[in-house]
Formats: structure tokens, C-alpha cells, sequence
């Protein structure tokens, strides 16, 4: 099929491989311009324009899809559809009209829960125990659109937004293949959102990343697993500020003011919550690497000291 395809994240790398393999004719990959990034801030170009060069595909990076220029450009390409993933920018209806078959977009969630800018990060923050990909075909709303296809996965105590990452983009390259082959054969249907259900995914926060102890240790270790690996989690000790990569809540009790490290041994750094004690399994002071709990045990005298 004539493909544009949309995208630019290490998210959307997969798929646009998925689609690349399958066989399909890429004849425009759409990303955003080249960023800051980086300690030097020099320019970067993105993943998916980085993925699109060593493919050998048409490439763009406008900074908007509004003008007419722009939206001439992508008429002249004649796409039968356009899959997008995590562009980074609204697509106007004007923009939604130009393929054949309009644009679809590969979501990370189930919808109609978590709509939006972050719903990795923020269905592990819920507690949710399972989210997974949508395929949908776009319209106007904010990820309103009906659902073609649809797959969950599983979210465990273990799970971090960086491997859920990983798992959901696999599964999102192997889904948009299966939606592009079933509608070139005609045989892809699609389902309305349910009206019950919806909820929202904010964009994240760098604010949030700021451990507050007072919480219930269960919400805690939900966060840092949210949050890593960015925006990271993070509390202050001894005026350093030390990074959270691993928690998890513990079922002990903890008679200590939220913040008061009452053990540290190779379990973990147990730290008292709102509620009881969270182990803190993986943390990295400022300018170190990542630590284990057995290595901060050995190399570090917590006991009694206090995370602000």
C-alpha cells in the first residue's frame, strides 16, 4: 500500500520498520524538525528521521501542517493512508482528508482510558494492571477516534515506563501491519469508543518527579516506576539530589517520620511512607552511576539519615 508515515520518537521507530519490511511503498516520512539535545544542545535530528535516512526514504520536517504549502506537498504524494505514532503535532481535518483512506494512529493505551500525552506513565502511576495498543482512525477529537484494532498487555509490580515502552511499540509495529493488510483486503472494521471510561493522560511534569513521603508507599513505588526513566524520580538527601530508579512497597510498618531511612541492607533502602516503608532497590547520587541495593548498602551509611 502507499503509505505516508508519521512519527518520531524511539516509539514510532518500530513501526515505521514493521511497515518498511512488510513491503509496503513509504513514499513521505513526516517527523519533527531537528531539536536541541544533549548536554551541548547542538541540533538532533529525531529517531524516526534518523531511521528514515538509513532506510532511504523521502523525508520531511515542517514546522506545521497547517499551511497550504504544506498540505499541498503532502496531496502531491497521493497517499492511500497515513499511519502516524506520536508526531508531536495536531493534524487538522484538512490534513485527516488527504489519504484515501484517511490516517491512523497506533495509541498506547486502551482506549477510551487514557487519551492523551502520557498514557504509559500514567496507567503504571494508576495501578492499572493491564493497558495495551489501539490502532484508530483519526479525527479531529483528542484520540476520539473509532478503534480497529485492539491488544492488552499485562502490567506487573516490575513493570518501569521504560519497558513498557519497549513492549508496547513492539506490539504497536506488529498491530498497524495487521490493520494495514486487513484493510487492503477489505476486511478491517471499526468500533466506536465507549462513552463510559474515559480518561485522560496528562503530559508529564518535571515538578512530579519530586518524591513526597508522606504519601502511601504503594503510590510511591507506582511513581518511580512511572517516572523512569524520565522525567526520574528524585529526593533530596544531605543536599544531594539522588535519583530513584526502583521501588517497591514493603508490607512493614515503619514508626518514623515519612522521608527516615530505617534499614539499609541488600533488600533495599527502606524508607518510612505516609503509610509504612518503601524499599528503594535501584538509586544514583549525582554524578554516579546507577546503584544497586546490596552495593548502596555496603558502600554508604544510611541508617537513621532523612530524605527531604
Amino acid at each position: 500500500m502507499r503509505l505516508v508515515f508519521a512519527g518520531t520518537p524511539d516509539f514510532a521507530v518500530a513501526a515505521l520498520d514493521a511497515l518498511h519490511a512488510a513491503g509496503h511503498q513509504i513514499v513521505g516520512v513526516y517527523t519533527q524538525p531537528d531539536r536541541p539535545a544533549g548536554r551541548g544542545r547542538k541540533l538532533a535530528a529525531s529517531p524516526v528521521a534518523q531511521r528514515a535516512l538509513e532506510l532511504g526514504l523521502p523525508l520531511f520536517r515542517p514546522e506545521r501542517l497547517r499551511g497550504e504549502a504544506e498540505q499541498r506537498q503532502l496531496r502531491e504524494l497521493a497517499p492511500a493512508l497515513m499511519v502516524v505514532v506520536a508526531y508531536g503535532l495536531i493534524l487538522p481535518q484538512a490534513v485527516l482528508d488527504i489519504p484515501q483512506h484517511g490516517c491512523f494512529n497506533i495509541h498506547a493505551s486502551l482506549l477510551p482510558r487514557w487519551r492523551g500525552a502520557a498514557p504509559i506513565q500514567r496507567a503504571i502511576e494508576a495501578g492499572d494492571r493491564q493497558t495495551g495498543v489501539t490502532i484508530m482512525q483519526m479525527e479531529a477529537g483528542l484520540d476520539t477516534g473509532p478503534m480497529l484494532l485492539r491488544e492488552p498487555v499485562a502490567i506487573t509490580d516490575t513493570t518501569t515506563a521504560a519497558s513498557l515502552h519497549d513492549e508496547l511499540a513492539a506490539l504497536g509495529a506488529r498491530l498497524i501491519v495487521a490493520a494495514v493488510t486487513q484493510l487492503a483486503r477489505g476486511e478491517l472494521q471499526a468500533t466506536p469508543q465507549a462513552a463510559d471510561g474515559v480518561t485522560y493522560a496528562r503530559k508529564l511534569d518535571k515538578d512530579e518527579a519530586r518524591i513526597d513521603w508522606s504519601q502511601p508507599a504503594e503510590q510511591i513505588a507506582r511513581r518511580v516506576r512511572a517516572f523512569n526513566p524520565v522525567p526520574m524520580a528524585w529526593s533530596e538527601l544531605d543536599g544531594e539530589r539522588v535519583r530513584v530508579l526502583m521501588a517497591q512497597a514493603a508490607p512493614a510498618a515503619a514508626a518514623a517520620a515519612p522521608g527516615t531511612i530505617v534499614s539499609a541492607d541488600a533488600d533495599g533502602v527502606g524508607v518510612a511512607s505516609g503509610d509504612g516503608l518503601v524499599r528503594l532497590l535501584q538509586l544514583q547520587w549525582p554524578g554516579g552511576k546507577a546503584l544497586q541495593a546490596a552495593q548502596i548498602a555496603s558502600g554508604r551509611a544510611l541508617s537513621g539519615r532523612r530524605f527531604a
